[in-house]
């Protein structure tokens, strides 16, 4: 028997929800705000320490764990393994808030909102696997937004449509994504309201 061959919707899903996965999605927002708002030198010494402490360790951890056979998938889409995940970013953000305090004398906003988005996901997922690849692309527009209306709202429809693959895959129901929808918007609004407090 031939073995079916996945739909064109399926692939191309499986693109867009491969390509904005919630690392890629905050790479591309920290390396836009980088770019926009300093010089090469000062967005280098800005992006560098996230990229070393944040993003490169937990991708290493994804890889190392999948290869070992800890995790199922890249997505880690097991909600008992997500748990170490969870954990493991966790730890890796709060390394990076420490030493950028140290280093540069201020709390990060963006990276302590990013942690209760974590903290919030990872309480949720003792209920329900809410996605984080919908939550984490609806704080990116919020991350977006804050810096450019337009492009806030261009990432927002980005997220809907990510969330949308997230069901076509069968990764999660549309109640896991409704869920990691609703935990980002409440962040996302709390950021933002901060964002306009320290601006005042």
């Amino acid at each position: 028997m031939e073995e079916k061959q996945p739909s064109f919707i399926l692939k191309v899903s499986k693109i867009i929800s491969d390509f904005f996965n919630p690392l890629l999605s905050l790479f591309i927002f920290f390396l836009y705000m980088s770019v926009k708002n300093y010089s090469l030198k000062d967005s280098l010494l800005y992006f560098l320490p996230i990229l070393l402490l944040v993003i490169v360790p937990v991708i290493i951890w994804l890889i190392w764990n999948v290869k070992t056979g800890r995790y199922t998938n890249m997505d880690v889409s097991n909600r008992v393994q997500r748990k170490t995940l969870y954990i493991f970013i966790a730890v890796c953000i709060i390394a990076y808030i420490a030493f950028n305090y140290i280093k540069n004398g201020y709390i990060d906003l963006v990276m302590v909102s990013i942690l209760i988005l974590l903290f919030a996901l990872q309480i949720s997922n003792f209920f329900i696997k809410s996605s984080m690849h919908t939550a984490f692309n609806i704080f990116v527009a919020a991350l977006f937004y804050a810096i450019n209306p337009i492009t806030g709202l261009i990432w927002l429809g980005i997220a809907a449509l990510v969330g949308i693959t997230r069901i076509i895959l069968k990764r999660h129901t549309p109640k896991e994504v409704f869920m990691g929808a609703f935990i980002a918007f409440i962040v996302s609004f709390i950021y933002l309201y901060c964002n306009i407090e320290f601006q005042h």
